[in-house]
């Protein structure tokens, strides 16, 4: 089964400014509700330890590997639990130059076993989560 989340917001920051919030992991504590921290290298291949707070979810610490990085433009990575086909989510950030600034879009494409009894959850909690983080990350870009 497979479930795909998208969110988009437009932030008056140009996409490098963007870009270096998003990709400064070791910040993520300071401004991030929803990956409340993230430990790693934004290169390809490299893995990520990420603790992600969803709201009104439990906490959860996953690892993922680094699976596309185009400075300025996407950053994206693959996590799963436990073992691959269980559940498996593809994260990722596209930044598109606008005349006012930058689109950002989050999404993730969710695939394995256990994303339709989690259905739900996906469609409240981690939506949310989405939203937050992109509302946080446009008011700490447009401040910089």
């Amino acid at each position: 089964m497979k479930r795909t989340l998208s969110t988009k917001i437009d932030i008056s920051a140009p996409p490098e400014v963007v870009w270096g919030v998003l990709t400064d992991l070791k910040s993520y504590e300071d401004w991030n509700p929803f990956i409340v921290s993230s430990r790693g290298d934004v290169k390809v291949g490299a893995r990520l330890v990420n603790r992600m707070s969803p709201p009104g979810g439990k906490a959860m610490t996953f690892k993922s590997k680094v699976t596309a990085v185009d400075e300025g433009r996407v950053f994206e990575w693959l996590g799963r639990a436990v073992i691959p086909g269980l559940f498996d989510g593809r994260h990722r950030f596209e930044l598109k130059k606008t005349n006012n600034g930058t689109q950002l879009t989050q999404s993730e494409e969710f695939s394995g076993l256990l994303v339709g009894p989690l259905k739900k959850s996906l469609d409240t909690k981690t939506r949310k989560g989405f939203e937050l983080m992109n509302e946080a990350l446009k008011e700490r870009a447009e401040l910089k």
